[in-house]
C-alpha cells in the first residue's frame, strides 16, 4: 500500500491533495492513504479559532470548512492526529475518535485502527511534564492556560497505548520520541537547525512518554512532525543505547557557529517552535528481540519544505478500496480503562500492568457478546467504522457567527452523536461530551463533580 505521510498540515489540505495528485500523475502509481502529523486545524468556523492557541495574526479559517461543509470531499482517506495548534473544542467532540469531515478520520487524543490490516496507533498533543499526570481539567470557555494545556499529552493516554499487546505497523505522533536524534544524522540536523542545540546536548528535545511507547511498541514505522524539519532515524531495539550528556559529547562532532545561539543561552527559533521543559526521568530500557523502527519527522506544509513523502507498506488484506476498521484490542483498551479517565485536576491510580491486561481481556469479550447479542451480523474483529460513526456536522459552517454570539466568541458546547455512538459500541458511558443538563445552559457553566 503506498502512504503518504505529511507533517503538520496547518489547514491546507488543497496544497497537500495537489501534491499528491503531482506525485501520483509524475510516478505513475496510486496513493491509497494520506496520514497527517498533528497541527491539522479542523477550523469549522471564526468561533473554533478562539479555542486555538495561536497568536491572533495567524488565527485564519484555512481550508478546511470546506471539506467539513461538503463543499469539498477528500480525495484519499485521511488519518490524522492533533498537535498544539488545533481547534481543541472540535478536537475534544471526538476524544474518542471519529469522522472530522467526510473521509478524514481523527485518531482522538490516542487511538489506534486498521487500514487494509494495518495496524496504525496514534497520541495526538505534545509533552508538558506539569500536565502529564492531571485529569482532563479543562472547560469551556477556554482561559490563556487551559487553551494550552488542552493540547498536553496525559498518562492515561500513554498507557493506553502501551497496552497494545502486538506492535502497530504504524504510529503517528505531533512530538518526537526523546534522544530519537541519537539515532540519525545529528549534524545534519543541527546544520539545518542549529537552534536546537542546547535542547539536544541536555536531552531536552522531544517527549519521555513517546520514548516510552517507542521502546514498549517498536513499530516498523514512526512518523512525526512538530519541529518544522526532515528528519530520518532507524532505531533498532536490542542495541545497548548509548546516551551522551552535554558533557560527554565530542564537543567538535558538530560545528555550529556561535551566533546561532543567542547571549542568554537560549535557542533561535524562526518558526517559533515551543520546545517542552522536560524534567520527568526516563525508566532504563528494557531487554528487546531485534526490531527496526523506520522514524521520519516532516516539515510543515509550504513552499520549498520537505513535508511529504509516499512510503510503501505491506499490507495484510488486499483490496481496491482502502477499508477502516476498528482495532478489537483498542476497543477492549477503551473499555477496560474507561474507568479511570478522568475530567478533574487530579487522576486517579492507574492499576498494575498485569491487572490492567487481566481487564483488557475481560472487556475484550464482554464488547463482543454485547455486540452478538444487540446485532448478530457485527463482528468486533472485522467492524468497519463506518457501521458505527458516520460523519455529521454539530457546527455550522462560517458566516453564522453573528447569531451565536459573534465572531469572536468560543463556541458553544455540541455533543457529537460519534461520540455517543463510540461509547454505546464499547458499553460506556459518555463521559467527554455528554448532552448538556438543558439546552439552555451550556457544558461550562456546570461544576465539577
Amino acid at each position: 500500500m503506498k502512504v503518504a505521510v505529511e507533517g503538520c498540515c496547518h489547514g491546507e489540505l488543497d496544497t497537500i491533495y495537489s501534491q499528491i495528485q503531482s506525485l501520483e500523475s509524475r510516478n505513475q502509481y496510486k496513493v491509497d492513504l494520506l496520514l497527517i502529523c498533528g497541527d491539522f486545524q479542523a477550523i469549522r468556523n471564526h468561533q473554533d479559532l478562539q479555542c486555538m492557541a495561536v497568536p491572533d495574526k495567524y488565527k485564519q479559517l484555512g481550508g478546511f470548512h470546506r471539506y467539513y461543509t461538503g463543499e469539498k470531499t477528500a480525495p484519499i482517506l485521511t488519518i490524522v492526529i492533533g498537535g498544539n495548534h488545533e481547534a481543541s473544542n472540535y478536537m475534544w467532540e471526538l476524544y474518542h475518535g471519529g469522522w472530522l469531515a467526510p473521509n478524514i478520520y481523527y485518531l482522538g487524543e490516542a487511538g489506534c485502527v486498521r487500514v487494509n490490516g494495518i495496524r496504525i496507533a496514534g497520541a495526538s498533543g505534545i509533552f508538558k511534564s506539569q500536565d502529564f499526570i492531571r485529569g482532563h481539567f479543562e472547560k469551556m470557555p477556554y482561559d490563556r492556560s487551559t487553551v494550552r494545556s488542552i493540547y498536553h499529552i496525559r498518562e492515561y493516554s500513554v498507557r493506553k497505548l502501551s497496552l497494545l499487546s502486538i506492535h502497530p505497523q504504524v504510529f503517528m505522533s505531533h512530538d518526537w520520541p526523546q534522544s530519537i536524534t541519537d539515532h540519525g544524522d545529528l549534524p545534519k540536523l543541527l546544520q539545518n537547525k542549529p537552534f536546537f542545540r542546547n535542547d539536544i546536548m541536555s536531552g531536552q528535545l522531544g517527549s519521555p512518554p513517546l520514548l516510552g511507547l517507542l521502546r514498549t511498541l517498536q513499530p516498523d514505522w514512526w512518523f512525526a512532525a512538530h519541529l518544522h524539519t526532515r528528519f530520518e532515524a532507524r532505531v533498532v531495539h536490542g542495541e545497548k543505547e548509548i546516551r551522551k550528556t552535554k558533557a560527554e559529547r565530542d564537543p567538535n562532532e558538530i560545528v555550529i557557529d556561535d551566533e546561532d545561539v543567542d547571549s542568554s543561552g537560549a535557542p533561535l527559533n524562526p518558526d517559533e517552535v515551543a520546545l517542552s521543559d522536560l524534567e520527568d526521568e526516563v525508566a532504563p530500557p528494557q531487554e528487546f528481540t531485534s526490531h527496526t523502527t523506520h522514524f521520519l519527522a516532516l516539515d510543515k506544509c509550504g513552499n520549498k519544505r520537505r513535508y511529504l513523502e509516499v512510503v510503501d507498506i505491506d499490507v495484510a488484506t488486499s483490496s481496491s478500496v482502502p477499508r477502516l476498521t476498528f482495532d478489537p484490542e483498542w476497543l477492549a483498551i477503551s473499555r477496560a480503562f474507561h474507568p479511570f479517565l478522568s475530567l478533574a485536576y487530579t487522576q486517579r491510580a492507574f492499576p498494575q500492568e498485569e491487572v490492567a491486561r487481566t481487564l483488557v481481556a475481560e472487556a475484550r469479550k464482554s464488547i463482543a457478546d454485547e455486540m452478538r447479542a444487540r446485532e448478530p451480523g457485527l463482528d468486533i474483529e472485522d467492524l468497519e467504522v463506518t457501521q458505527v460513526q458516520e460523519f455529521v456536522t454539530t457546527a455550522p459552517g462560517p458566516g453564522h457567527e453573528d447569531q451565536m454570539g459573534g465572531l469572536r466568541a468560543q463556541p458553544p458546547w455540541y455533543t457529537n452523536p460519534q461520540t455517543v455512538k463510540f461509547c454505546e459500541l464499547i458499553g460506556v458511558e459518555n463521559l467527554v461530551n455528554p448532552p448538556p443538563p438543558t439546552s439552555t445552559i451550556p457544558l461550562s457553566a456546570r461544576q465539577d463533580e
